[in-house]
């Protein structure tokens, strides 16, 4: 799908999501034939004519100014990731399409494996730009895919990815007791990786291959949210331990999110239930690597 079709196919999804008494639109009564705001609508509420905006839904017109972009992500109430995803598909499609290639395989660096080992007690996993694991700690792997090899990261060809964890995976659909939230986390945070590399061949076969997989994903990604979820509290149902809220946060490693490597910890509050559960998961928790206590680096050249 070139960026042309991205960006008219995200504006036009924005704004059927809109409804005219939140922006204090009178409809006197009418029976509207579209869904949200009218494209006229739209334009006034930007400031930009209705053919403008008609040509850049369609495609039509490029170049769009970064005034231009922001007063329509106004428009259309969008938070900042989402603002800055309009830019970055409005660039790809200005640029035009470029010719597909598959990224040379992430690895995580001397320093990342550093952090991720000064981490040892707390669970941590490291993935790269389309959520592959390129690593994890022991704890790390014991909450979020203890019933995986604790060995896969090592290995580039058979790396476990998260997005075909949370919807493909009955263990880890299990683990959330809101699955929905996270699978729209994981798809938002996708939606913003996307646009940011349109040329990602890799990225590509995964949206594709978890569309005709799952329909839930099909519909979420279908719903054109974009997340940039740096932190999140999620209540986990461990099948070791049992239930437990936790807040993951997310810490990108020398880029903006969505471009390189990230390092997801869990945490839980002093004190709590939650961080007694952790205290107890480390303990039935075995030691994988006696060269490297607690540490599956993934750090191969792969």
């Amino acid at each position: 799908m070139n960026g042309k079709v991205r960006l008219g196919e995200f504006l036009q999804t924005r704004r059927s999501q809109l409804q005219p008494e939140d922006l204090g639109i009178p409809d006197y009564g009418e029976r509207r034939r579209v869904q949200g705001l009218r494209r006229e609508e739209l334009a006034s509420l930007a400031g930009v004519s209705v053919s403008y905006y008609t040509r850049l839904e369609q495609g039509q017109s490029l170049n769009a100014s970064p005034q231009v972009l922001d007063a329509i992500a106004r428009a259309l109430r969008l938070e900042e990731a989402e603002r800055l995803h309009l830019h970055n598909l409005a660039r790809s499609s200005a640029t035009g399409p470029g010719r597909g290639r598959r990224p040379a395989p992430e690895r995580v660096t001397d320093a990342t494996g550093q952090l991720l080992e000064a981490l040892a007690h707390v669970p941590a996993i490291v993935t790269g730009r389309r959520s592959d694991v390129l690593a994890w700690n022991r704890l790390g792997h014991a909450l979020f895919a203890g019933h995986l090899d604790p060995g896969a990261p090592d290995r580039p060809a058979g790396r476990p990815n998260m997005a075909r964890l949370v919807f493909l995976d009955a263990h880890t659909r299990d683990l959330y007791a809101d699955w929905p939230a996270k699978a729209r986390a994981v798809v938002g945070n996708l939606r913003l990786v996307a646009g940011l590399h349109p040329d990602d061949t890799a990225l590509h076969a995964l949206v594709g291959e978890l569309s005709a997989k799952s329909a839930d994903f099909a519909s979420m990604w279908a719903d054109h949210r974009v997340t940039a979820c740096a932190v999140a509290t999620y209540e986990m149902r461990h099948p070791l331990v049992g239930p437990l809220t936790v807040t993951q946060q997310t810490l990108s490693q020398g880029q903006a999110q969505g471009q390189g490597q990230n390092i997801v910890v869990a945490t839980a509050e002093a004190d709590s239930p939650a961080r007694t559960t952790l205290a107890l998961l480390a303990q039935v928790t075995p030691q994988h690597d006696p060269a490297r206590p607690g540490i599956r680096a993934g750090s191969g050249s792969g």
